[in-house]
C-alpha cells in the first residue's frame, strides 16, 4: 500500500513495531495509536476507541461551530467531553435492544459565548447531524478482505 497517495476519506494503518501500536496515516496526517500498558501495549498514543470518541467529539464541535458562523451567533468556543460505557439495555429508554448490555455514550458539551437558551437548545440538535455520529448510529457495513481479493458482492470491481 502506497501511503503518500491517499484520497480523500482513506486511511492507511501500519503496526509500528513488535506490540499494538499502530501509525495511522489519513488526509496527509500522521497519528500513533496503541493500546495502554495495562492491556499489554506500549502507550505511544490513543487506544483505538479513544480515537472513536476524539472522532466524534471532534467532528461535533466543527459541525456547531459551521453552523454558529453560518447563522452569525457569538459562540466562542466549544468543549466536548465524550464518554463510553456498557449499560444494561433494560436501563436504556429509547433503545432497542430490552436485554443484555449495550454501549453507551454520554456525550457533554459546553458552549461558551454570548448565546441566547434558543441558540444553545438549537445547537445542541445540530450535534447530532454531524457526519461521524450520523454514521455511527445509521446502518453500515464493513467488508473485508485480504489485499489484491476482490469482494464478490462489491458492485464497483465485481
Amino acid at each position: 500500500m502506497e501511503i503518500a497517495k491517499i484520497e480523500p476519506g482513506v486511511a492507511i494503518v501500519r503496526q509500528d513495531g513488535p506490540k499494538y501500536a499502530q501509525i495511522v496515516t489519513a488526509g496527509g496526517h500522521t497519528v500513533v495509536s496503541d493500546e495502554p500498558e495495562s492491556r499489554g501495549g506500549r502507550d505511544k498514543g490513543m487506544s483505538p476507541i479513544d480515537l472513536m470518541l476524539a472522532s466524534l467529539g471532534a467532528c461535533t464541535s466543527m459541525t456547531m461551530r459551521m453552523y454558529a458562523e453560518r447563522k452569525g451567533w457569538p459562540l466562542t468556543d466549544v468543549a466536548v467531553k465524550l464518554r463510553l460505557r456498557k449499560v444494561d439495555a433494560a436501563d436504556c429508554p429509547g433503545c432497542t435492544a430490552k436485554t443484555g448490555k449495550i454501549d453507551r455514550i454520554d456525550r457533554e458539551i459546553e458552549l461558551s459565548g454570548a448565546l441566547d437558551d434558543e441558540q444553545r437548545r438549537r445547537l445542541l440538535a445540530i450535534a447530532d447531524h454531524c457526519p461521524v455520529h450520523k454514521i455511527m448510529l445509521g446502518e453500515k457495513v464493513i467488508v473485508s478482505r485480504l489485499a489484491g481479493e476482490v469482494p464478490e458482492d462489491d458492485p464497483v470491481h465485481g
